[in-house]
């Protein structure tokens, strides 16, 4: 079996490091609501599945370069589908019903909102990703912030 040649910590560039720290930092920032308020997937869970998406992404797109790109019957998209389908499940089971009501459903869609812009970060998409990360951190906190408020009942038993 042949493998592809090892790349070198020199071979590697900055770029696909600067990709993965942005994906660290946003799920870091992500994580800080959930932890604030005391909930299972806080910073360290936030920060991991981003950066474990953006490492993912990465990685897979750096192989399919150095197989040859185009030339190569590899489809790095077949790995963003596999992240996507792997943390949608870890969602799922997080999701508990209770007295026939759901709990934990932010939790879930937040690791999986989290996963994707982790996916955008290690594509090397910053704009998609900072983007993503804003609208996300206020929705988490604005509008969770206005539930509280006018909505005392929470749908999904978080808070």
């Amino acid at each position: 079996m042949e493998l592809n040649a090892p790349v070198g910590l020199t071979g590697i560039g900055w770029d696909p490091m600067l990709r993965l720290l942005c994906a660290a930092l946003a799920g870091l920032l992500l994580g800080v609501d959930r932890e604030f308020r005391g909930h299972g997937a806080g910073l360290r869970t936030n920060a991991i599945a981003c950066f474990g998406a953006a490492l993912m992404t990465v990685s897979a797109l750096a192989l399919w370069h150095q197989l040859g790109g185009g030339a190569t019957r590899m489809d790095p998209l077949r790995v963003l589908q596999g992240t996507a389908t792997v943390i949608g499940v870890l969602a799922a089971a997080l999701v508990v019903y209770s007295n026939g009501q759901a709990q934990n459903l932010t939790t879930a869609v937040h690791l999986w909102l989290v996963t994707g812009i982790g996916i955008a970060f290690g594509a090397g998409q910053y704009p998609l990703g900072l983007f993503s990360s804003v609208v996300a951190l206020v929705l988490l906190i604005v509008v969770g912030a206005m539930e509280r408020r006018w909505m005392p009942e929470d749908d999904d038993g978080e808070d």
